[in-house]
């Protein structure tokens, strides 16, 4: 396995949206994480002095392959996505589904189904640059809405992005850390780590500065929903006699209403 560091560049694009673009200075290898604006995808491609080769599309909604076609146009990259959704996926060369992996440059990829906000949708996990691209699954501090599947799925998707390692950096493809928090807050108010850590979201975000990526340690220790069998949020909740997957359907549907 090439075990070299690959090099990320993570900018900010359309209107909360968050871009990514991994390049390897081994093989110059270039992959895009979706393709959610053609402009901001080449702006940093050509300030970079890079090449795209691959696109990894996440899931069919159209601020995540919107630049698909234009860019595989500009460069012929290779465009990989979900095998669930490939009729809807622009461009569409390759498909993996759930527990699939995959080489790029001698960099092992591993598929993650996290469906529930697309039926389809998936996560890219590396494990030698210890990442995972979660899109519309997982937040810093929230989860994506359920849009296609069900809370179930939902929930398990969660549940496979948490058994990664605890270190993991995790992308996901919205700044959306400032209004988590404040909900997450509402369903976890005695959480002292949570509340320090909304405090330094709010600077960070006064200041300009991205919330991501975040690591999966924290989100273990302060996202409502990766934590549905904490005692704290399930007697303030008064579920303390539910199931995991009843608590996180109940934390889902008052995020929808907040």
């Amino acid at each position: 396995m090439n075990a070299s560091k690959l090099k990320i560049y993570q900018f900010p694009c359309r209107q909360d949206n968050y871009g990514v673009i991994l390049h390897d200075p081994q093989s110059g290898t270039t992959i895009s994480i979706d393709a959610p604006e053609t402009e901001a995808v080449g702006d940093v491609l050509e300030s970079k002095g890079l090449k795209l080769t691959h696109i990894l599309t996440t899931h069919h909604h159209g601020d995540h392959v919107e630049g698909n076609e234009a860019l595989k146009s500009e460069y012929g990259c290779t465009i990989i996505g979900p095998a669930e959704e490939a009729a809807k996926i622009p461009g569409l060369d390759q498909s993996y589904g759930h527990g699939d992996t995959f080489d790029i440059a001698g960099h092992r990829i591993e598929v993650i189904g996290t469906p529930g906000h697309t039926l389809g949708q998936i996560a890219y996990y590396l494990p030698d640059q210890g990442v995972v691209f979660c899109a519309d699954a997982l937040f810093a501090l929230g989860c994506g809405r359920i849009f296609e599947g069900t809370p179930e799925m939902m929930f398990t998707a969660l549940e496979r992005l948490a058994a990664l390692p605890a270190e993991t950096l995790v992308y996901a493809g919205h700044e959306y850390t400032l209004a988590n928090a404040k909900f997450a807050l509402s369903v976890d108010p005695d959480n002292s780590q949570l509340a320090d850590r909304a405090r330094e979201i709010e600077v960070m975000r006064d200041n300009g500065k991205p919330t991501l990526p975040t690591t999966l340690e924290l989100e273990l220790q302060t996202n409502p929903f990766l934590r549905a069998d904490d005692p704290a949020i399930r007697k303030f909740l008064g579920m303390e006699s539910h199931s995991d997957l009843d608590v996180f359907t109940e934390i889902r549907a008052r995020k929808d209403r907040f």
